[in-house]
């Protein structure tokens, strides 16, 4: 590349271009700013009704009002037309899960009810819903019998120790016993010995029956065609607590049926699906489990009757999702992860050729195909979050949901790019570029690096609200998949075992090279920020380096010997780090807290208070660390947030605090956080 070429930026991949003009006399679109949270819309779950003609999905928005998000089920024609909310909103309740009826008159779905979350119907053509179930624990999946007469449900047992609200006298919580060794988990809390089974419920009697029991967890009910099986998944191994080795297993609709195994690989097997004739079963089957989650997921085929599993596409070493058989049964479609997208694929039975259906610069996160045919993807792109679309013969797709089209029309986003950078010794990386929607070209701009979390996840072509929110602010935004990331194959991914803020620290360190010489990044404006395991690599980054003239570091771990035991990753940090009274030399030498002195960043600290999946007390141990240090450093704690965010004003509030930490480092604004 000449130095003209680097100066005009040519090379980069552009997938979209900065907002159209509008009419002389339309409002001039404005950038995001931290409040459009409560405006953003998240659209998931598209199912198509048996016949194709309607497809009900679900809504996310926030209620500004009560500070809380509301997931409403929405029906809209697969033709075109206007969307119809089909739950309503104004209960504060959220309802989930659609699902069709085999004769496409009566929708099953899932919501709250009293204590629990239930089953509620509603007729296709009325808006009245109604409770159907009403389980102490709970439902948390369904799944309809081929003749709609039954469905198949995942059940919680319930809590013997559970307050009753209703009770008369104190109301002190019961002690917490523990016997298991997972004995935590993010959201859930602290696991007792309850665990989640299959139940037969008779839609028209309203009576049901135990199908599976046991000390471990059932999960994903598939009918067979002619309705007498059932495929499901469960870790039925002598401690599950121990490994990762679900499997699926096949039993007869009768009570106090024995479930048998189709496989015997040690590998995660999960989203079970039958075959037309009932012959087969498929599913995804993880990776090897001495990569823990670095290897590539792969689709698998067995016999119903014998088992006997076999590969589709062993040789693909692309993660893969969601398999369902086509209706003569000659192939599965599926979703496949590559490279910065997610594509729909299928793979032929007899063959195991791999085809993509929709590929290209996309993220296809889910999709649905109707008896006769049809089918509809959940599809974002760089300027448009997941909405629903569908996929006519032609090959062109058609908005079905257009869920942030009113909102969008009055934003002006940045444009996205991509474009590889490459470390000493090691791969091309593909790194995402964010400019602010006024960036002007030849001029460099103030620029953050946003670190993924995972490890093994990546950044796609989907819309990324947060790296709009942070290039609104006036900042280039880089985005990079640096090694350890999913979408590249198992060697790419397992390239940091046990050797964290190492390889991908040099690939971060690339992709910030790159921007500089491509004239975009300021070299002395830089910030660099992550959640997760992007902050655990953006506090590996902290310690090695001070280019960065400020860092946002959200839910992270910087001394691992403190979350051994206290986190929910017990089994992960066995297998890749060992036993840390063990092993203890590697646990030191890759936890960044010892050596926090090398760190001269000014630095924001954010934690949920009830993060089991991260927990706050790595947060707290670096924010005292620097404070001692006297660095310049501030410690945010969200009170009852997990490691995902669900208050909107939290979400909101943390945007606006990166914002000003960023610009008071970066641009030299002293603008105070309001509260």
């Amino acid at each position: 590349m000449t130095h003209g070429e680097i100066r005009s930026l040519a090379g980069l991949c552009w997938f979209m271009l900065a907002s159209p003009l509008l009419a002389a006399d339309a409002p001039a679109p404005r950038p995001l700013r931290p409040d459009d949270v409560f405006e953003l819309r998240e659209v998931n779950d598209p199912q198509l009704s048996p016949d194709g003609s309607l497809v009900a999905y679900t809504v996310t928005a926030s209620d500004r009002a009560k500070d809380r998000e509301i997931t409403q089920i929405y029906l809209v024609p697969s033709a075109g037309g206007e969307p119809q909310a089909a739950t309503r909103s104004d209960t504060g309740e959220s309802a989930r899960q659609p699902r069709f009826s085999p004769d496409g008159r009566t929708l099953a779905y899932l919501a709250k009810h009293e204590k629990g979350t239930q089953v509620w119907l509603r007729g296709r053509d009325f808006g009245q819903s109604t409770p159907l179930t009403a389980f102490p624990g709970g439902v948390s999946e369904l799944a309809w019998s081929p003749d709609g007469t039954r469905l198949a449900l995942v059940v919680s047992d319930p809590d013997p120790n559970e307050i009753d609200d209703d009770a008369t006298g104190p109301k002190t919580a019961h002690p917490i016993v523990i016997h298991r060794q997972q004995f935590k988990r993010d959201v859930e809390g602290y696991l007792g010995d309850l665990y989640s089974h299959l139940v037969i419920f008779d839609v028209r009697t309203k009576t049901s029956f135990v199908l599976t029991s046991g000390a471990q967890d059932d999960s994903e009910p598939a009918w067979s065609p002619d309705g007498t099986r059932i495929a499901f998944t469960s870790n039925r191994t002598a401690e599950p607590d121990f490994n990762q080795n679900s499997d699926i297993f096949v039993v007869d609709v009768e009570a106090g049926a024995t479930p048998r195994a189709l496989g015997t690989s040690p590998r995660t097997d999960t989203a079970p699906t039958w075959s037309p004739d009932g012959k087969s079963v498929a599913w995804v089957q993880g990776g090897d489990p001495e990569d823990l989650w670095y290897d590539a997921s792969r689709i698998v085929i067995a016999s119903a009757a014998t088992g006997g599993e076999h590969a589709l596409t062993g040789e693909l070493d692309r993660n893969v999702e969601k398999p369902t058989f086509t209706p003569d049964g000659s192939a599965i479609w599926f979703q496949l992860e590559d490279g910065g997208n997610r594509h729909l694929a299928h793979v032929e039975v007899a063959t195991h050729k791999v085809e993509r259906v929709l590929a290209g610069e996309r993220d296809v996160a889910g999709y649905s195909r109707s008896q006769t045919g049809s089918l509809v993807v959940l599809e974002s792109e760089p300027n448009r979050p997941n909405d629903v679309l569908a996929l006519a013969k032609d090959g062109t797709l058609r908005n079905l949901s257009h869920a942030n089209q009113d909102f969008l029309a009055d934003i002006r986003l940045g444009a996205v790019s991509r474009f590889k950078a490459q470390a000493k010794n090691g791969p091309p990386i593909d790194v995402f570029l964010t400019l602010p929607p006024d960036a002007k070209p030849g001029v460099r701009l103030p620029t953050l690096v946003r670190i993924h979390g995972g490890p093994a996840s990546q950044f796609s072509t989907e819309f990324q609200f947060e790296l709009q929110m942070l290039a609104a602010g006036g900042y280039a935004v880089l985005a990079a998949n640096p090694r350890g990331s999913t979408g590249y194959g198992r060697d790419f991914s397992r390239a940091i075992w046990a050797d964290w803020g190492n390889k991908d620290y040099d690939d971060i360190m690339a992709a910030t090279d790159k921007a500089i010489a491509l004239g975009v990044a300021d070299a002395d404006r830089m910030g660099v920020l992550g959640w997760s395991y992007g902050g655990i690599l953006t506090d590996h980054i902290l310690v090695r380096t001070g280019r960065f003239k400020a860092a946002a570091t959200g839910a992270s771990e910087v001394n691992y010997l403190a979350n051994y035991g206290y986190d929910q990753y017990q089994y992960e940090w066995e297998k890749e780090l060992g036993l840390p009274w063990k092993n203890a030399a590697l646990w030191m030498r890759l936890s960044p807290f010892f050596e926090v002195e090398k760190i001269t960043t000014p630095t924001l600290i954010l934690c949920g208070t009830s993060d089991w999946n991260v927990p706050a007390i790595n947060s707290e141990q670096l924010f005292q660390a620097l404070r001692r240090l006297d660095k310049p450093a501030e410690l945010v704690l969200y009170p009852g947030q997990s490691h995902t965010f669900t208050t909107p004003s939290y979400r909101k509030d943390r945007w606006e605090r990166y914002a000003v930490w960023f610009d008071r480092w970066l641009l030299g604004k002293n603008a105070p956080m309001v509260r």
